[in-house]
């Protein structure tokens, strides 16, 4: 029998049509008196959700600061814990998808233990594994309202970008899980059709990458993997129609297993050596070139990934395959996959290449991505330099 352990955090989830209404009742069920909002400027903007939430809140709304930018910058972070702090926050609320929920991750992070936020991150001694520091103060409770689906939505890590475009800070708490996450019909509307065809791209990307590795995982892994892709592999065409509320919904529901598989004792970051380069590059990328989104960047990157990774790991590349629609014997192929995933990216309009990034900002990102935690714990990508160097020209 194998061995295995699943731990499973409780959270509340409210779905479907005016799930805020409840709102108020979470907040109170929090004993929470001074609730402090985080959102980004198009949330706060063009959208009628900050308004909505302070009015639900009524008195215990105690501010809001809405202009937290694309991949979390730090000190957007910086600034919004100085304003959580002057409103005497108990609570904080996040609207939108992932810069957004991890952001306030770490103001939380903050707010429970003070100090400098370098101080708090995950440190990389020169010849040593990288350490986590033990947050161990009470931290406040945070609730989740989506915008858009992220697998950001239920977890306890997150990562800064830096204005210098270094390594990501990387930092991690299980008390800043969220108490509550609400997938809003009016607020998943809200998403521009190109914000949720991304952030959906990102959740597909990631149940591809489980789907190599599902038949080495445990029951209850194998489970979340199995239906994650297959709710993502539906809703994905269907996520530039914002009238399509059950679509964005169940890339929520795809992307809430996905952090399931990691509680039952999954290990999604690095379930194989394609889906660990491609997201250790993709993460120092997104600091180095802010303008790339998270979900093409991804599936961009997995083409060359294959080719160049694949005989280090065929099983992975094979199931991904099949789950691609390739027969069993031509899954063996890694270019067989790659063309699969190829027609896949034409029919969803993504470019086979991503534009915008300089040799500097490749070799930025090339020596970023040696410090990435959840994909190279044992500090094992260094050993496969030309490989990932290799991605990158291809890529870009």
């Amino acid at each position: 029998m194998e061995r295995f352990s699943s731990i499973a955090p409780g959270v509340r989830v409210h779905a479907g049509e005016d799930a805020l209404r409840l709102l108020p009742r979470e907040v109170e069920r929090l004993g929470a008196q001074r609730a402090f909002v985080v959102c980004g400027n198009s949330v706060a903007t063009r959208t009628p959700l900050l308004a909505r939430i302070r009015d639900l809140l009524g008195e215990r709304y105690a501010g809001a600061y809405a202009s937290l930018g694309k991949d979390a910058p730090l000190e957007d972070v910086e600034e919004a814990v100085q304003q959580a702090c002057a409103c005497q926050a108990d609570l904080l609320i996040a609207i939108g998808a992932g810069s957004v929920l991890k952001g306030a991750r770490v103001i939380a992070m903050a707010l429970g233990e003070g100090g400098n936020l370098a101080a708090l991150a995950t440190q990389y001694p020169e010849n040593g594994a990288p350490v986590s520091p033990r947050l161990r103060r009470p931290k406040p409770p945070i609730i989740n309202v989506l915008t858009a689906a992220t697998s950001a939505q239920n977890r306890a890590g997150a990562a800064l970008r830096r204005s210098n475009g270094g390594p990501r800070l990387e930092f991690f708490d299980p008390k800043t899980r969220p108490a509550a996450i609400f997938w809003d019909e009016q607020a998943l509307a809200s998403a521009p059709p190109s914000l949720a065809l991304s952030t959906g791209l990102g959740v597909f990307w990631r149940a591809l990458m489980n789907i190599g590795a599902v038949q080495q995982a445990n029951p209850l892994v194998q489970a979340s993997r199995l239906h994650a892709y297959t709710l993502s592999r539906s809703a994905l065409p269907r996520m530039t129609d914002p009238q399509d509320a059950q679509a964005r919904l169940d890339m929520c529901a795809a992307a809430l297993l996905q952090n399931r598989d990691e509680d039952d004792g999954g290990r999604p970051f690095d379930a194989h050596w394609v889906a660990r380069s491609v997201y250790a590059l993709g993460a120092a990328l997104f600091n180095a070139v802010p303008h790339l989104d998270q979900g093409s960047t991804h599936v961009v990157l997995t083409v060359p990934a294959i080719h160049h990774f694949a005989e280090l790991c065929p099983d992975a590349v094979r199931q991904m395959g099949q789950a691609l629609g390739v027969t069993a014997v031509d899954a063996a192929n890694p270019d067989c996959v790659i063309e699969a995933l190829q027609g896949l990216m034409r029919e969803l309009g993504v470019p086979d290449r991503l534009g915008g990034v300089s040799g500097a900002s490749r070799e930025q990102a090339l020596a970023s991505s040696l410090f990435n935690f959840n994909a190279d714990r044992s500090r094992q990508l260094s050993q496969h330099q030309e490989r990932l160097s290799a991605i990158l020209r291809e890529s870009t």
